[in-house]
């Protein structure tokens, strides 16, 4: 039962954000002992600061780039940063490729019920009254019509509804983030990419709870606006700063303060959170990135920033292999 975790997450993972959040941060309002505890457990975090680094090993080279999946004009910078390195390489790893995100499309057309409610109750027969007037609003805010809400798989809706309104422009504008921005220029010079996990394998994860759980989670996923517009605000300004400790610190510190959550249940949920999206998928990366090296003497590994991190990161992962990593300077604003 992770919804709520991911809802912040998900930045560095899948969800549009914009420019447009902007103002002041979810940091902002910490008092001085929460900010210092905050801070304190991202100094310890390995790996915790930086956003592109070269690793080298017996003559092999690897550069590793941490993503965002939504857009923001800061990533160009970036990507003039890796441009030369990505169109020299002899492979692009990323979360997905295109071709795997066109299947995923045609996917969604042929089987419906990967994203919506194709039988039984919909959500509003599943919650009261107000439970559900509020969740339409926070939808309608969204441009999200109320009759579509209702028919959507409850994490896919828990989901749409993390994105702040102030968000929502880019989504609909198709606006990319950097791994786009990297497929493209890998593209350009004809480099070939290979995802690094099927399709399917996020879904899976967010499906994986039963729907009384993903029910409770939406009710309590429903942030006021201004909320999610300073969690927004915040996550940017540290991704820009290379930051990703204390990202992902401020999310751990989120979710204990939610309202009726108990300080082992937040606990909990975060962890079976940070398992699920980051350190399972990073185990089961490795194999992958392995095999690739083997087979070439350059790679680049495009991914979400906080799977760089901590330790069980894939910078941590590789280190301990034998690898020797230097952190590139960023030209990010």
């Amino acid at each position: 039962m992770f919804l709520r975790a991911a809802s912040f997450a998900l930045c560095l993972f899948g969800l549009p954000a914009a420019a447009q959040c902007v103002g002041d941060g979810y940091l902002d309002q910490l008092d001085a002992a929460e900010r210092a505890s905050l801070d304190a457990a991202a100094a310890q975090t390995p790996f915790g600061q930086g956003l592109v680094w070269d690793a080298t090993k017996d003559g092999k080279r690897a550069l590793l780039i941490g993503t965002m999946h939504i857009y923001d004009p800061r990533l160009e910078a970036i990507r003039d940063q890796v441009k030369s390195r990505v169109q020299g390489t002899d492979l692009l790893l990323v979360e997905a490729t295109s071709d795997q995100e066109v299947e995923l499309q045609n996917l969604i057309v042929t089987d419906p019920g990967i994203l919506f409610i194709t039988e039984g109750p919909t959500l509003p027969e599943l919650l009261d009254d107000e439970t559900w007037e509020a969740i339409a609003d926070a939808a309608s805010a969204r441009s999200i019509p109320g009759f579509m809400a209702s028919k959507m798989q409850p994490w896919y809706l828990s989901m749409m509804l993390s994105i702040p309104p102030c968000a929502m422009q880019d989504l609909t504008q198709g606006n990319r983030g950097l791994d786009h921005m990297i497929m493209q220029d890998a593209a350009a010079a004809g480099v070939p990419m290979q995802s690094l996990e099927s399709v399917m394998t996020l879904f899976e994860i967010f499906q994986q709870d039963p729907m009384d759980e993903q029910i409770d989670m939406l009710r309590v996923n429903i942030l006021a606006p201004e909320q999610q517009r300073q969690m927004f605000v915040s996550m940017l300004d540290r991704y820009f700063d290379g930051d990703i400790a204390t990202l992902w610190e401020m999310s751990r510190l989120a979710i204990s303060q939610t309202p009726g959550m108990s300080a082992d249940e937040a606990s909990a949920l975060f962890t079976q959170t940070e398992n699920a999206l980051l350190i399972d998928r990073n185990r089961n990366w490795m194999p992958v990135i392995g095999d690739a090296v083997d087979q070439h003497d350059d790679v680049v590994i495009a991914v979400g920033a906080a799977h760089l991190m901590g330790v069980e990161g894939l910078l941590q992962f590789l280190s301990d292999d034998g690898w020797t990593l230097d952190q590139l300077p960023s030209t990010s604003p």
